[in-house]
């Protein structure tokens, strides 16, 4: 095993149990849900870094939690006692490490009459702002704040002041996603006016001008990252068990579409450590592919689930997302330019190389050990043990550990500062030391690249400088395209920003908003460089060191 200073320094301060090593935790994990048969078969496949599960499963195998999924929707009632039900099943969520998606949907809009008073309903923004400051006070496990997703449909009366939510500064554990339908499309294509509906009764409140909250919404996502669009048409056209009902909802990042009181895991493969002799090695990725299904289903039979309706609804269809990291690193180490036709290629075709192993390992499973309950009168015809297999989750921290580029972005910036629980840490990425000359036109290369995050500017040859483009210097609609070419062979959906210049304007977000729905995206967010006072990563560092 071989961990970076930043990926040993972050296992140190949020996953390692007291008096634990990486080597431990590892083994910790694969003695649970291996089991004595495969506990060390699981072992090589996560101590490598070939493949991480998510990090509840690390935190929390083994441990009186037991809880081990990342991902989770819970139901909002427009009953005072649902939601604040809903608030207490959150809090137990987070603590356990998990993440929580709502759509707040179902609550009837601000002035709208409240039964048995004379008083007027707050609406659903209101809430959310209890449910946020509630996250705020719950610690995940003691080592991280909980993350919430917030959806509200286009057809609610009080959508244009949830778009607008977030610029307030508020909201500050809550990422939102409009949640758009096939009418709003329909009624944005005619120009037809756009009725907004009361939940509480099926009434026209009012009717829009859908362009007006397209633009609304763009012009938001301009200022500060959010709203996402969370395409609910094109999430229930694909949907793998449409009997059970209609997607409202996904988790925090938008990878993870769930009905509510539905939990899933997800784990990542490391593609960056399936090169082999500069190209793909087809057979350890189909390896790791099948292991890594036997891992996340596995996973499903010793959690402990925080509620029972969750266990009940997770075991009716044993929701899996197996997803991919180091994309990014992959592509530079085959020399090919993310933005680029060839990648586009490359993607689909190991996105359906790897969801074909995957459904293949799944319908094997059914057959030793039964399909998933929920199976009749969903999109199978024959065995499959897993409602879905397949997700591309952000890799936020399981990047760092496995010392990868995160998910299937382009490298934002090889280098930059980040802070891991109070702690500035300042990182090079290694493919400076190993791929790039030491000078150029008598510059320091890895001088400049600690000072921009950027080989932009240094005399390079042309294939160099396509190959060492970061995320903000890849064309929006190339990154939407890249989401298109994942989500073609992705059973869930796909977590990706589209990163733009600070120059960017709203029409540009409204056009990659339009962009993402044409190409069959099931939701988009965008992130203007510099839009937020608080932004997470920046391009550059002052004092970077190189990893040795």
């Amino acid at each position: 095993m071989e961990l970076s200073p930043q990926g040993r320094l972050l296992l140190e301060r949020r996953y390692l149990l007291p008096g634990e090593t990486p080597d431990s935790l590892f083994s910790r994990v694969a003695d649970l849900v291996g089991g004595p048969a495969r506990s060390r078969e699981f072992l090589s496949l996560i101590s490598s870094l070939r493949f991480l599960p998510n990090s509840p499963t690390l935190m929390n195998a083994g441990t009186a939690s037991g809880q081990l999924s990342a991902c989770f929707v819970l139901p909002v009632e427009d009953t005072l006692e649902g939601i604040f039900r809903s608030l207490t099943n959150m809090a137990l969520i987070h603590r356990s490490g998990g993440g929580t998606g709502f759509s707040f949907a179902r609550l009837r809009p601000r002035g709208d009459i409240v039964n048995g008073t004379m008083g007027a309903a707050s609406g659903p923004v209101s809430f959310m702002r209890v449910f946020d400051a509630a996250t705020g006070a719950v610690r995940q496990g003691g080592r991280r704040r909980g993350a919430n997703m917030g959806v509200l449909a286009a057809s609610h009366p009080d959508i244009e002041e949830f778009v607008t939510c977030k610029q307030d500064g508020g909201l500050s554990n809550f990422n939102i996603s409009v949640g758009i339908d096939a009418r709003f499309f329909r009624c944005l294509a005619t120009g037809e006016d756009y009725d907004l509906i009361n939940p509480r009764d099926g009434s026209i409140w009012r009717s829009i001008d859908p362009a007006s909250l397209w633009h609304l919404a763009a012009t938001s996502a301009w200022a500060s990252g959010e709203p996402g669009m969370l395409f609910l048409d094109e999430i229930n056209r694909r949907n793998t068990t449409p009997h059970l009902g209609l997607i409202e909802a996904t988790n925090p990042c938008g990878e993870q579409p769930l009905y509510p009181y539905e939990s899933c895991n997800l784990g990542s493969v490391n593609l960056a450590r399936c090169i082999r002799k500069h190209e793909i090695d087809e057979d350890l990725l189909a390896t790791i592919v099948r292991c890594g299904i036997d891992f996340l289903d596995a996973v499903i039979d010793v959690n402990r689930f925080p509620l029972p309706e969750i266990r009940e609804r997770t075991l009716a269809t044993r929701k899996i997302g197996l997803g991919v990291m180091g994309f990014s690193e992959a592509l530079i180490r085959l020399g090919i330019p993310y933005e680029s036709r060839e990648a586009l290629r490359f993607a689909g075709s190991l996105m359906g190389g790897i969801q074909a192993v995957a459904r293949e390992r799944s319908e094997e499973l059914g057959a030793e050990k039964g399909s998933f309950p929920a199976i009749e009168g969903s999109v199978y015809s024959g065995d499959m043990r897993n409602a879905t297999v397949t997700t591309i989750a952000p890799t936020g921290s399981l990047h760092l550990i496995a010392g990868t580029t995160s998910g299937i972005e382009p490298v934002f910036s090889f280098a930059y500062t980040r802070t891991i629980d109070g702690q500035q840490v300042n990182i090079v990425s290694d493919l400076v030391r190993e791929l790039l000359p030491e000078t150029a036109g008598g510059r320091d290369v890895a001088a400049h690249v600690r000072r921009y995050g950027t080989i932009e500017g240094l005399p390079l040859a042309a294939h160099t400088r396509d190959l060492f483009r970061t995320a903000i210097e890849i064309a929006p609609d190339h990154h939407v395209r890249m989401q298109a070419a994942f989500q073609e062979h992705v059973d869930n959906a796909v977590s990706k920003t589209v990163n733009l210049q600070e120059s960017a304007t709203p029409d540009d977000i409204a056009r990659v908003f339009s962009l993402a729905h044409d190409l069959g995206c099931k939701g988009v967010t965008v992130y203007r460089y510099r839009s937020r006072p608080d932004q997470v990563l920046s391009r550059g560092c002052d004092v970077c060191i190189i990893n040795d």
